[in-house]
């Protein structure tokens, strides 16, 4: 049986003038590798990837591989809205050492089937090395279903996974059970923390949550508890996770509000990110000192 996995959704550390800090983001890699997570994912959502340049996306992929390099595996988010841009640097990613790539489709538009498996093919066709499908239709307003990926399956061996982030588990068990009959090999991850634990049980391989980054070991006990088919364990830590889950409504969006738990747990990183984002402020400040008190991270 396949052990299952988490991977963590890394944010990405900033200067007050939107520059990389690289040492802050190196004491996030350490946390998280030195905390047990199964992978690091570099660039989705919670990394910001939608708003930075290319210039720092190649810096950051060059950082992360070179300083993890033998210790962790790292996924890299290759997401752009033009295809050429996407596969040029997936191919670096890869070529560096990426594991894989996670690709999210063009957003703005909705788009048709047609149009969804006639981008994923062109650029399956020209990536070099594994791909991620990254699901995500509240930002880009559209369905990346099993019958579209069962299409891409049948053509791209190097279509090795999917990333699900909706809320509704149902969607996910879904996929599972329709894509893993004819590939049963396929990996289907959910995007939401408070997930895991079902995605498991219905068959699926794990989750790719944010929550990680701020409590690495926590994540880390959880895939080594339904490994181990622990179900006191298991639910033990899914109450902990469930009241976690109230970090995410505390700011829009929710990156610096995760970067704020990190700095109070004790990391040292700024809670920078890039614009329009905005530092939390005192009250959000203290939601997140009473939420952390909570699950005895305070």
């Amino acid at each position: 049986m396949r052990k299952s996995m988490f991977l963590t959704p890394v944010v990405t550390a900033f200067d007050q003038q939107g520059n990389l800090d690289i040492q802050a983001n190196k004491n996030i890699w350490d946390h998280l590798i030195n905390g047990g997570v199964d992978g690091l994912v570099i660039m989705g959502s919670t990394g910001e990837f939608f708003s930075m340049t290319k210039e720092q996306k190649i810096q950051l992929i060059d950082e992360v591989l070179t300083y993890t390099k033998g210790r962790i595996k790292v996924y890299i988010g290759t997401s752009c809205m033009r295809e050429d841009e996407t596969i040029e640097l997936s191919n670096y990613a890869l070529n560096s050492g990426a594991e894989a790539v996670m690709i999210i489709g063009p957003y703005y538009f909705s788009l048709s089937n047609e149009s969804i498996i006639e981008y994923y093919d062109k650029i399956a066709k020209n990536i070099n090395g594994n791909i991620i499908l990254y699901n995500f239709p509240d930002r880009n307003s559209y369905d990346l279903s099993a019958e579209i990926v069962l299409n891409l399956l049948k053509k791209h061996k190097n279509i090795i996974g999917y990333k699900d982030t909706v809320v509704e588990m149902g969607h996910t068990r879904k996929l599972i059970r329709e894509i893993k009959k004819e590939f049963p090999d396929f990996i289907i991850l959910s995007g939401y923390d408070e997930n895991f634990a079902h995605n498991i049980l219905s068959g699926g391989d794990g989750c790719i949550g944010g929550l990680s980054n701020l409590y690495p070991e926590l994540f880390a006990e959880w895939v080594k508890a339904i490994d181990n088919k622990d179900m006191i364990e298991v639910s033990r830590i899914q109450e902990i996770v469930d009241k976690m889950m109230d970090i995410y409504d505390i700011g829009k969006p929710f990156i610096p509000v995760i970067k704020k738990a990190m700095i109070l747990r004790g990391l040292d990183i700024n809670d920078y990110s890039t614009a329009p984002f905005i530092q939390v402020n005192e009250e959000q400040t203290d939601k997140i000192r009473n939420i952390m008190k909570e699950v005895d991270l305070l």
